[in-house]
């Protein structure tokens, strides 16, 4: 049964990476559940808490109405952003989002953790959140320093160097082509491979 929910959680609320009428009440459920004991279950084949899925979820839904990605989006979409869209009501909940996250922060689980850092980063591009990303800093260094995954590792590299911190002893990633798809020859999706 959890794992059917956290799939449909994904599928439907998570499609296309996008943000719908949805995903702002599902974003609060699921904070408000991360401290249930449950939680705490490991995933089935994954030997890792559902509590690291829900804010892994939370850190792809978060990144999806981040700076970065709104900025991107309105190049092409002008007034994508603006104050009475379903994007902007979730970005409002950034805050909130935040004071849920922050307590997993020091979680013994080193995956809770991780994801907990990760959402507390992006979530922190709130105006409203800017006290606390000194403290964060701390965290992205630990992503930095401890994390396989490249992805999560540039969320914690770009996150310090937009906070003024000195990245200059980090190797800086690669950024990825927003105009290209899976093609290795930077054609877009919609463009045919021959």
């Amino acid at each position: 049964m959890q794992v059917t929910a956290l799939s449909e959680l994904s599928e439907l609320v998570g499609h296309q990476n996008s943000i719908y009428e949805a995903t702002a009440p599902v974003a609060m459920y699921v904070a408000g559940i991360l401290t249930h004991p449950a939680a705490m279950t490991l995933r089935p084949y994954r030997n890792v808490p559902i509590r690291a899925t829900l804010l892994n979820w939370l850190v792809s839904t978060a990144y999806d109405a981040s700076d970065e990605i709104v900025d991107r989006t309105e190049q092409y979409l002008p007034g994508f952003l603006t104050h009475d869209t379903t994007l902007a009501a979730f970005r409002d909940l950034r805050p909130m989002l935040y004071r849920a996250v922050a307590p997993f922060l020091q979680d013994s689980h080193e995956d809770v953790r991780e994801a907990a850092g990760l959402a507390a980063l992006i979530l922190a591009e709130h105006p409203a959140l800017a006290q606390h990303r000194d403290h964060l800093a701390v965290h992205a260094r630990r992503i930095l320093d401890t994390s396989s995954d490249d992805p999560n590792r540039r969320v914690a590299w770009k996150a310090l160097e937009a906070w003024g911190h000195d990245v200059t002893d980090i190797e800086p990633f690669q950024e990825e082509p927003w105009d290209c798809g899976p093609h290795s020859d930077g054609r877009g999706d919609l463009e045919p491979p021959f």
